[in-house]
């Protein structure tokens, strides 16, 4: 059976003048694999790539070496597009498109073909605290935690098997957050999400991660479980439903 995710790989060069080659390494032959759905939080010092890294999971960025494949397809095999609507990138400075609240709610409903499911999107925008919001309402004119509530919601409606979170509640306050860490935590459970966030706050990867990992001078590394295991003593689940390994 087919791993539900998987990299291999994955190597990153980035210009520097520090190093004496004139690149550094930014990303070192990373592997991984995520057998079944699950929380994860990546975690890491400014600067080591984890922005990049899930930039190039979602392919809006290139990788020098590797490649990832979701349930068997490689990301190499498949259009850009295709892939985007299954590994959906949600970035830590929400862009709005031209026009209203439900202009940019409908637009994965148009770029994709599919159905728009309006009734989930209303649910969606009350669970986040939006649903004072006038739906013809012109999105650019939103504050900047509600244009990335909405931008969540939006990649939400796309149903994707694997969201990649840049640090979406960065700009959020508390019970704003909060609110956002819930409806995650229960489409991951409800729906079999898989979410990658990148965080750095402790808390708030042993509040939404299943487990945790830590990019660090190119290398990824299983730093242990957080909400739903004890690190010390999961390695035979490890093995069972994921694994992050170096080569």
């Amino acid at each position: 059976m087919s791993a539900l995710f998987e990299i291999r790989g994955l190597s990153k060069r980035i210009p520097s003048t520090y190093e004496s080659s004139g690149e550094r390494v930014l990303l070192n032959h990373i592997d991984a694999i995520i057998r079944e759905p699950e929380s994860i939080a990546i975690m890491g010092a400014l600067g080591q790539g984890k922005s990049t890294m899930l930039r190039i999971l979602a392919c809006l960025d290139s990788a020098d070496e590797g490649d990832m494949s979701i349930r068997g397809a490689s990301c190499s095999s498949m259009e850009p597009a295709k892939w985007r609507r299954q590994v959906c990138y949600v970035a830590q400075h929400a862009v709005m498109l031209p026009g209203s609240v439900e202009d940019n709610l409908r637009t994965v409903s148009r770029l994709h073909g599919t159905a728009y499911e309006q009734s989930l999107a209303e649910r969606l925008m009350e669970r986040s605290g939006l649903a004072h919001l006038p739906m013809n309402g012109p999105a650019e004119e939103l504050s900047g935690g509600e244009k990335q509530r909405l931008a969540l919601i939006r990649a939400l409606l796309l149903r994707p098997t694997v969201l990649l979170l840049d640090e979406v509640t960065a700009s959020l306050d508390s019970i704003s957050c909060r609110l956002v860490e819930d409806i995650l935590i229960d489409w991951h459970s409800e729906e079999g999400l898989t979410l990658i966030w990148v965080t750095h706050q402790a808390e708030q990867a042993s509040r939404v991660a299943s487990r945790t990992w830590t990019l660090e001078d190119g290398r990824l590394t299983d730093s242990g479980r957080g909400l739903h295991g004890d690190s010390a003593d999961d390695k035979v689940r490890d093995e069972a439903i994921g694994s992050v390994s170096e080569r």
